[in-house]
């Protein structure tokens, strides 16, 4: 590292104030957007009583999410070339607000997962929005601290959702869950509408419906067939779950050739995988995904069907690591600037590959106090992986992929968080059927299945820890985008 890079971030310049303004409105909007991503998963159980359904179906209200978001994800990459900031920050806004109202009148599964859905589709234009501004406005030198906020979006807010639907079940019907979050997102929307300015340049694009329906086709069939392994453990599946894992399979296939026939006119330029420190940083940014939604769905229906405590208590158990998260992402920004990733990432996939570890020794007879230690080191472990991730995945591709790279990131961090929930929870049912057809205890044989899956957990942290090793600082962009940030186009 040469010495200028340990000292670039003070000599960077200061953000104008709208620039700082428009920033802190998408980050403050994008952290109430993607807390709905976990919101339920301590409501789980409730949900599974309330409207009479298994955990593999009250698992889609988290999965039909996330699958949500991988699906419209790399249109955004079209929408933030071909729309104004305002006019993408507004649409997003209004689609997050409308399911926020259709899933808090829902009266039954259907309807909360129709409202679940149109939630997704806001949220998949927030974060993509949210990250290639800053790549547009901020200078290089400044990025790793600032993207230690926006790890702040991606790591701490499903991590504490969990912990706010905990309060609010715990004196509440769970629509209220629901009710709370529309007032602020349509004071943020208000805001939006007064604050949000346009500082990029759109220019006149065609969508490819071809490759918008390949990329539908692939990512819901893969993560659908994922979800029908745990089913069929059941007896509840109507397809073989090779069915859709092949169709999804092919779909992407078929998508990355079209877009590689397309060029720049892609819908999601995967160019961006030629770059080997983007798609290794990405790669690993997945593996962390997919062990922070494991974690989040996995200990709440432990702590409450194997511990037998409640949902309000269940959910501060998990508000420490939260915390630890929002914490450490700033500083572990600031540390990136300085050091680069790899003496961040290969220490902190260690430490979430033992965090791991110790849950999986977790059963009825485990104490709390364990459990809280658990998710506070695996907390710790993932805010050293993300900031140092994100910003080297990103920094890694051209101005002019900007808007794509941000997409590609954003679909494999939800693609990534869908595969988990249904891996985790597949492993997880599989293994307590069986244990339970064997004559065990509904809670032993729960705690056995939770177990189980979380040892693949470690054995994929263990495989990151190996990739950990080929990471490094992306160079330094020729033009730096905040040279004239208003002209650039996203």
């Amino acid at each position: 590292m040469s010495p200028s890079a340990a000292t670039a971030p003070t000599d960077a310049p200061e953000l104008p104030a709208g620039h700082k303004r428009l920033i802190a409105l998408l980050v403050a909007s994008t952290f109430v957007v993607i807390l709905n991503e976990t919101i339920m998963s301590v409501a789980l159980p409730r949900l599974m009583d309330d409207l009479d359904i298994p955990a593999t179906t009250a698992q889609w209200l988290t999965t039909a999410f996330l699958l949500t978001m991988a699906v419209v994800i790399p249109v955004t990459g079209f929408l933030l070339q071909r729309f104004h900031v305002r006019t993408v920050f507004l649409g997003s806004m209004i689609a997050f607000s409308t399911g926020t109202l259709v899933a808090a009148l829902a009266p039954g599964f259907v309807v909360l997962l129709v409202g679940r859905i149109i939630q997704a589709i806001g949220t998949a234009l927030m974060m993509p929005l949210l990250m290639t501004t800053i790549l547009n406005l901020v200078p290089e030198a400044r990025r790793g601290a600032m993207m230690g906020t926006v790890s702040i979006v991606i790591s701490v807010a499903p991590a504490i959702g969990p912990t706010i639907s905990g309060l609010v079940l715990s004196g509440l019907d769970w629509r209220w869950m629901f009710w709370i979050v529309l007032p602020i997102s349509l004071l943020s929307l208000a805001l939006g509408a007064r604050w949000v300015e346009n500082v990029t340049e759109p220019r006149v694009m065609r969508i490819d419906a071809v490759s918008v329906g390949l990329s539908a086709l692939g990512f819901s069939g893969i993560v659908y067939g994922l979800s029908s392994i745990g089913e069929q453990a059941q007896g509840e599946t109507l397809l073989a779950p090779w069915i859709p894992i092949t169709v999804g399979v092919v779909g992407l296939l078929g998508f990355g050739m079209r877009q590689l026939a397309l060029r720049e006119r892609a819908l999601l330029d995967i160019r961006c995988f030629t770059n080997p420190i983007f798609s290794v940083a990405t790669a690993l940014m997945a593996v962390s995904m997919m062990a922070l939604f494991g974690a989040i769905i996995l200990l709440p229906m432990y702590l409450q069907d194997v511990q037998e405590v409640s949902t309000l208590t269940t959910g501060l158990l998990l508000l420490p690591g939260g915390l630890v998260m929002g914490l450490l992402s700033p500083v572990v920004g600031r540390l990136y600037d300085r050091v680069g990733p790899r003496p961040l990432v290969i220490p902190a996939a260690v430490v979430v590959s033992a965090s791991l570890l110790i849950m999986t020794t977790l059963d009825e007879g485990s104490s709390l106090a364990v459990v809280v230690l658990a998710h506070v080191v695996l907390s710790a472990g993932l805010a050293m992986m993300f900031t140092p991730l994100l910003t080297t995945a990103l920094g890694a591709v051209p101005p002019q992929l900007y808007s794509h790279g941000s997409a590609i990131v954003s679909t494999m961090q939800q693609v990534a968080g869908a595969a988990g929930t249904a891996i985790f929870i597949t492993v997880m049912t599989r293994r307590a059927t069986a244990v339970s057809d064997a004559g065990t205890a509904n809670p032993d044989a729960l705690s056995e299945g939770i177990q189980r899956a979380l040892t693949y957990g470690v054995g994929l942290t263990v495989l990151a820890i190996a990739v950990a090793v080929f990471l490094r600082r992306p160079p330094a962009p020729q033009m730096p985008p905040a040279a004239d940030s208003a002209a650039v186009p996203a």
